[in-house]
């Protein structure tokens, strides 16, 4: 059985992004940027007022207070069209371009008006006060985004405010899944004596979409090998980044997934992990296409989609990868492991000493209620021996 770690390491060799577009700026939250940004426009393109008020000559309010003629209105989008003389005032708006002649702003709490267009100015201003000047947040040409940003809310304001209305990103890379087994039946359905519901499949989506992938749902093939290949041909035609297939990847007379793909021209890149649960995940190629058997026990599969499945498509579309795993205390004893690495379903709480991990009592790989009630995974090293209350731990957080 190969090690967890080994895993990892040979199913990311080679994984590159999966290619670039261009999409509007509209569409493109979320994405990661393909190449670095740089401004189109300078910001702001003039000195601009930075607060309501009144542009004057900061030499007329060195003493005050001062006196002084307004002589028109300077407001955002509408440019106050002569200049600011000496005696003389404008009244003006944030984000206005301040008038030629004036060098500085008088905020209106200071001033008090008078009858006519006459106000008196009772602060001093050094010149230059609330006024921003050209350039201040970026100028034309200037690096802004450096290439593999994903684009958040400030960086797509940024963008829009350097006039991109357009952005190169990485592809989104593209997943099709594949739940196999006679006994599955969709949900919604009423299943005979020898049948389930198929659990695994939305769950899987759920983690791609949540690391940046597309997905198409191929929704369920019987134990056949013609049914599993006609799938498959499927993802293929759509040209699918990574086959993800559901169940059939064990040691059972009725698990075929695996020479179904080897029929198509598979090469087998690893099957078998020392880890529980998940022990029967299988990677290969097809051509250019990644292909991952997953378990069928619902928590193997979400688990072994932790793991293997999210780093993968970080790095096929790009994206930073953090594997959450934290340093913590156990909440509870536990036993010694043996040849396999456990990822142990536990509650986390956090308390004045950090982070404690209490692990449930039972682990079955079928119990998808204690998943969900999981707040992380408890990390069980190989031959591990006993624990108790109290010991260092890692914990991988799934929430």
């Amino acid at each position: 059985m190969l090690p967890v770690d080994e895993a990892i390491a040979r199913l990311l060799a080679g994984a590159e992004p999966v290619g670039t577009e261009t999409v509007p700026l509209a569409e493109a939250a979320g994405r990661v940027l393909a190449e670095p940004l740089v401004a189109l426009r300078t910001q702001p393109p003039f000195p601009a007022s930075a607060m309501d008020g009144y542009a004057v000559r900061a030499d007329d309010v060195a003493e005050v207070p001062a006196r002084l003629t307004v002589t028109g209105i300077a407001a955002a989008g509408r440019l106050f069209p002569g200049a600011v003389g000496r005696g003389e005032a404008v009244r003006i708006f944030t984000g206005a371009p301040v008038p030629d002649g004036a060098d500085t702003i008088a905020i209106q709490e200071n001033v008090k008006e008078l009858a006519g267009d006459t106000i008196e100015v009772l602060e001093t201003v050094a010149a230059g006060r609330h006024i921003r000047a050209v350039g201040l947040d970026f100028a034309e040409g200037q690096p802004l985004l450096e290439k593999g940003r994903v684009l958040d809310a400030a960086a797509l304001s940024l963008a829009a405010a350097a006039n991109h209305p357009a952005l190169p990103v990485i592809g989104k890379p593209l997943v099709a899944i594949i739940a196999t087994g006679d006994e599955l039946l969709p949900p919604g359905s009423t299943p005979g004596p020898d049948q389930i519901i198929a659990s695994n499949a939305y769950g899987v989506a759920a983690i791609a979409r949540e690391a940046g992938a597309r997905v198409l749902d191929l929704g369920i093939a019987p134990d056949r090998v013609e049914a599993i290949s006609a799938l498959v041909e499927k993802a293929l035609a759509a040209d699918a980044d990574v086959i993800v297939t559901l169940g059939g990847a064990s040691v059972g007379d009725h698990d075929v997934v695996r020479q179904t793909l080897a029929s198509l021209g598979m090469e087998l890149d690893f099957w078998k992990i020392a880890m529980r649960p998940g022990k029967p995940l299988m990677s290969g190629r097809l051509g250019a296409t990644r292909c991952i058997g997953l378990p069928g026990n619902p928590v193997a599969s979400l688990v072994c989609s932790h793991l293997f499945i999210k780093p993968l498509l970080a790095r096929l579309g790009g994206r930073p990868h953090d594997s959450h795993v934290v340093d913590a205390v156990l909440g509870a004893p536990m036993t010694e492991n043996d040849v396999r690495r456990d990822y142990v379903r536990s509650t986390v709480s956090r308390t004045a000493g950090g982070l404690v991990a209490t692990p449930f009592g039972v682990q079955d790989s079928s119990m998808l209620k204690l998943f969900a009630d999981a707040d992380g995974l408890i990390i069980r090293e190989p031959h591990a021996p006993t624990a108790k209350a109290g010991d260092p731990c890692r914990v991988v957080l799934l929430r």
